[in-house]
């Protein structure tokens, strides 16, 4: 490592900058072009990827002998911070009327947030001005991962979803339901077709596209396609003509057989959904397959703000030519797990302030996280379950072990590993690590102090910050990050194994603390010899992993409605469901619904198979969107809190539950018919005076 005072520390206002981001922001331009592969909220230009990496060239980066890498990536001195790389970020402001002038690279503003995408070497000029209180990355979002059916699907009952009369399913018409998802939506799949062969679809927004011009009239939305109703239906007009599926005449970035975006669209507002009545538009987060394609792309929570908001705006613009109210109700069945799972993350700040209006609700997927053992002989769905920890630190000097797994495939990890540990301003907590099969402690890192990307013998780089009050809830924090060795010439992996993380007790006055780990989601990367390389998790070993607050903190925020995943069959809620409560002790989830093999459209597959069934939270959330849009029919005023207490009110508890809220099934199941008949009442008042 050079000497401390060669290294310059991005900005002097590193204490505005979120950790991670500071990390990245003082790695070179070939390290962050191979981490651009994995980090969402990271990507380069054409002419920077093919400079920096001409050996790959559209090619997974592979693990090679250490023997064949520089000792290390990072360059003697960090005088030059990368400006071919950008960063999507979030910049937190003193106030909301932050005037006129704007920021480098701003797409949109909402109460005191900005989202902006800037080069890294921006950073430090925006952290810098005095209005500015922080400026954080936009969160990975997981990938979407639903138990699949082999099974072939008939077509689902008629029945299986209708609720309410006639009458309350007719007032629908008013309402839009916006799926914002991954892997495509088969707008000329016949679940989507009204009596005239039309599409329901009034819009979709590729925002990885590139066939059609990106929605008009707003910066924010200046990227992607937007294909509008008239393209869609043209396309299905010319299909039979042509002997080709209409999708191919209106193609999207993503159009994967079985896609996650119809299926979940399907189940909230199909012609076999739950608000059939409605429209439906939908919006196709960037999340690209190939490496190459991932480094210059985004998807992250910036891009949810987006798709939030290109909704919102629809919806007006629908009420204009409609001349009429039309009412909003979005389902995002994908997740971020980063931050401190307490509603105060910049999303969930951006989503709170989105549906303060009247009209509008959001439902969020719980997440998938709820496992922590193996239900059966092989079974490893408990990786994607052990992401929460928490304890006490019983006292000042006093320490609590954390033990976090790095697996990989046996050889090496080649992603990224992310832990964060809240904790309470009153408490002052120094920490150590250990890597796997040492004996030596790194640390302590005490409060205010970091070590940053601080290469090991194994190659692995270290970066641990010891922060205190972030600006968004006050609270402490330690961000640990493990990455691996990048190179343009190859990557070696975080070594494997137990890493232990100590906290230690400086000024004990709580004690208590909560740990979440950044979801990877596994993915086969190569082979190496006769042996598999992957992508893989970490994950908290059966000792320290704590089993509830393992929801999403996408679907933490106040004004969301979180929705666990049902066994409907078996009355019980699914194994693989999260759990809360919030860090701050809310009742997330809220509801729970149909999630498990739950029939709806395959998207892109053929008239002959136009079925599939799926299971997870992702199949569940749909449900409650669809019955909060029958909801907005019937009063289109209903406020997102107000369709949140509703459904929480008239939920039915499970078979041997009370009515108290329990931390996997929230309330319990829904019941659309006490919702609709709630909503047709709530402004209704008797007056009894004498």
């Amino acid at each position: 490592m050079p000497k401390k005072k060669e290294r310059l520390v991005l900005g002097k206002d590193t204490r505005k900058c979120q950790p991670r981001l500071r990390m990245i922001a003082n790695g070179t331009v070939k390290v962050n072009t191979v981490r651009a592969e994995q980090c969402a909220s990271i990507a380069v230009t054409s002419q920077t990827l093919l400079r920096q990496i001409p050996q790959q060239r559209g090619k997974a980066a592979v693990p090679v002998k250490k023997a064949a890498l520089p000792k290390s990536v990072k360059p003697k001195t960090l005088r030059t911070v990368a400006g071919n790389v950008y960063a999507n970020v979030f910049i937190e402001t003193l106030d909301a009327s932050i005037g006129k002038r704007r920021f480098a690279g701003e797409r949109a503003r909402k109460s005191n947030l900005v989202t902006a995408c800037l080069p890294l070497d921006q950073i430090e000029h925006v952290a810098s001005q005095d209005n500015v209180t922080y400026v954080e990355l936009g969160e990975a979002l997981a990938t979407p991962t639903p138990i699949v059916s082999a099974d072939k699907i008939a077509v689902p009952s008629a029945s299986l979803r209708k609720f309410g009369t006639p009458a309350q399913r007719s007032k629908a018409r008013d309402v839009l339901i916006g799926i914002i998802d991954v892997q495509g939506f088969d707008f000329s799949h016949p679940d989507f077709l009204d009596a005239k062969g039309k599409s329901r679809f009034v819009a979709i927004w590729d925002q990885g596209g590139t066939g059609r011009p990106s929605p008009k009239g707003n910066v924010q939305f200046n990227y992607g396609s937007e294909l509008r109703q008239d393209h869609l239906n043209a396309a299905i007009a010319a299909a039979p003509k042509l002997k080709i599926p209409a999708y191919d005449l209106e193609p999207q970035s993503q159009m994967e057989v079985g896609s996650h975006g119809t299926h979940v669209a399907s189940i909230a507002a199909g012609n076999r959904g739950v608000c059939s009545a409605a429209m439906i538009a939908g919006v196709l987060i960037s999340l690209p397959t190939e490496d190459t394609d991932k480094r210059k792309s985004f998807y992250d929570s910036t891009r949810i703000a987006d798709a939030i908001d290109y909704l919102v705006r629809l919806s007006q613009e629908l009420t204009a030519q409609r001349k009429k109210p039309v009412r909003l109700a979005i389902n995002v069945s994908l997740g971020t797990n980063g931050h401190a799972h307490d509603g105060s993350s910049a999303i969930s700040r951006w989503i709170d302030a989105a549906m303060s209006v009247p009209g509008r609700c959001v439902c969020v997927a719980a997440g998938n996280a709820g496992q922590e053992v193996a239900a059966f002989e092989g079974d490893s769905g408990f990786v994607m379950g052990r992401i929460h920890t928490s304890g006490i630190v019983p006292g000042n000097e006093l320490v609590k072990d954390i033990e976090w797994l790095v697996v990989g495939n046996g050889i090496a990890d080649l992603s990224e590993n992310e832990l964060e540990i809240w904790f309470s301003a009153q408490d002052r907590l120094a920490v150590q690590v250990r890597p796997p099969n040492s004996d030596q402690w790194i640390g302590p890192i005490e409060p205010r102090q970091f070590i940053e990307n601080q290469q090991l013998k194994d190659g692995t780089f270290l970066s641990v910050y010891n922060e205190l009050y972030h600006p968004a809830n006050g609270a402490n924090y330690i961000s640990i990050y493990l990455s691996p060795l990048l190179s343009d010439k190859g990557v070696i992996g975080v070594s494997a194994g137990r890493w232990t993380v100590r906290l230690i007790g400086r000024e004990v006055r709580d004690g208590q603390f909560h740990g979440w780990i950044e979801r990877d989601d596994p993915r086969k990367l190569g082979r190496v010899g006769d042996k598999e390389m992957w992508r893989f998790p970490s994950f908290f070993s059966e000792a320290s992993n704590v089993d509830n607050s393992s929801v999403s903190s996408l679907a933490c925020g106040q004004r969301v409605l979180s929705v666990a995943n049902l066994d409907d069959a078996a009355e019980r809620i699914n194994i693989t469901s999260s759990q809360g409560p919030t860090r701050d002790s809310r009742n997330k989830p809220d509801t729970a619904a149909p999630g498990t093999n739950v029939p709806a459209a395959k998207g892109f597959a053929g008239p002959d198979d136009l079925w599939i069934s799926m299971s997870g939270t992702s199949m569940a959330s749909p449900f409650v969107t669809g019955v909060a849009g029958l909801m907005l029919g019937v009063e289109p005023k209903l406020t997102a809190a107000q369709i949140e207490g509703i459904i929480i009110r008239s939920a039915d508890p499970l078979p041997g539950g009370g009515f108290k809220w329990v931390n996997d099934a929230g309330f319990g199941r829904i019941n659309p018919k006490r919702c609709l008949d709630e909503a047709e009442l709530i402004n209704k008042r008797e007056d009894k005076t004498k």
